[in-house]
């Protein structure tokens, strides 16, 4: 039985304004009225507009893969939360394994944008995993902790209401490998367990979603899992059928 309540589409750097509406379309068709699994789609910054025109009246969430967590000024080549906010986004991915390693994101920015998206009222996704290095030297908790620490230590219990998390072992990101369910299940309990510790009943509450490599057929076995609220989704969502097999395996 699914436990999924929430499953987010990361489309990186791809798509284009035909995926935008044939996507949409795809997802509308295989929807129920009556679902209880929200979904977000995550494209980049130059299709939101388009996004947003093509599902305004149906049950999915427009997000954004990344913000500045200033305001306004003289941040060239920067997108601004009241930007995503004009444009209907309601979710904003924070700290992915890529934006670490590639463009040198710190544990002090993210926890910058963590604060400037749940204090603006928007949810922010915020990703963190161990690399195989990392996991290899029994250090997947220890990294995973310190991440959370400096995301979410200082926030307030409203803010923390506007937070998932997304668990992103990034050894299986892109790579085709998949951590087993029992796998995934035992770092998520070990999640709630800290959300819960410095949250109280909001971190009881928070979504913690499985990223890295889940695919239609490895989806309904994660997805079952106590702690793993759904998925935060990357090749697979360029790919309409992939897509709507992994909602309707979050959807039971």
């Amino acid at each position: 039985m699914a436990n999924a309540s929430l499953v987010i589409g990361n489309w990186k750097m791809n798509g284009n304004a035909a995926l935008t509406r044939s996507m949409t379309a795809a997802l509308r068709e295989q929807q129920e009225p009556t679902a209880n699994v929200k979904v977000v789609v995550c494209p980049p910054f130059t299709l939101l507009g388009e996004l947003t025109r093509h599902c305004y009246y149906d049950n999915i969430a427009v997000g954004a893969q990344n913000v500045n967590a200033h305001n306004n000024g003289a941040h060239t080549g920067e997108i601004s939360l009241a930007m995503l906010q004009e444009l209907g986004v309601e979710y904003v991915i924070v700290g992915h394994s890529e934006r670490r390693a590639m463009y040198a994101e710190d544990n002090a920015a993210i926890a910058a944008k963590v604060t400037a998206v749940t204090a603006a009222g928007l949810t922010a996704v915020l990703c963190v995993g161990e690399d195989k290095e990392q996991r290899n030297n029994d250090q997947t908790w220890s990294v995973i902790e310190q991440q959370l620490s400096a995301a979410c230590n200082e926030l307030s219990r409203q803010q923390a209401s506007k937070l998932v998390v997304a668990y992103e072992p990034v050894w299986a990101i892109g790579t085709g490998e998949t951590a087993t369910p029992e796998q995934a299940q035992q770092v998520h309990s070990k999640i709630r367990g800290w959300l819960k510790q410095q949250f109280d009943a909001v971190g009881d509450e928070t979504e913690i979603l499985y990223g890295g490599s889940v695919k239609a057929d490895n989806a309904a076995e994660l997805f079952a899992q106590q702690d793993i609220d759904g998925g935060l989704i990357g090749g697979a969502s360029l790919k309409e059928q992939d897509f709507v097999a992994i909602v309707q395996a979050a959807q039971g």
